[in-house]
């Protein structure tokens, strides 16, 4: 599973324990109140554990991106025939800032990098 998956699973389960939590505070259960406060507790963790997975994949992924030799902006007509400029150049990898690595890197403009020159 990957971790966006498992991320909107551990979410998926911290709203159902919050309103599992609402519900017996409302009949007024400790027991199940105490309980439902560990799970949220757990999970939370959870979610700060995966989130923390998650931006060290996206700042390795940046990091070898950035370390090849070549990039620049691509311009609009670039960007609308983007499968014939990938099999122009051989090891292309394009990044658009909206993506998480995009942001991530602190891109303003799709940009192209490649081993080489293009």
């Amino acid at each position: 599973m990957n971790l966006k998956q498992e991320l909107q699973q551990l979410n998926d389960r911290l709203d159902k324990y919050r309103r599992k939590l609402a519900a017996a505070e409302k009949r007024g259960d400790q027991a199940v109140i105490l309980q439902f406060k560990q799970e949220i507790n757990a999970v939370t963790k959870q979610i700060a554990h995966v989130k923390g997975q998650h931006t060290r994949q996206l700042n390795k992924q940046g990091g070898d991106v950035k370390a090849l030799p070549f990039s620049r902006v691509l311009t609009k007509a670039e960007q609308a025939d983007m499968g014939k400029l990938k099999k122009s150049v051989k090891g292309l990898v394009v990044v658009h800032p909206m993506t998480a690595l995009g942001r991530e890197m602190g891109l303003t403009k799709v940009t192209g990098f490649a081993p080489k020159e293009f």
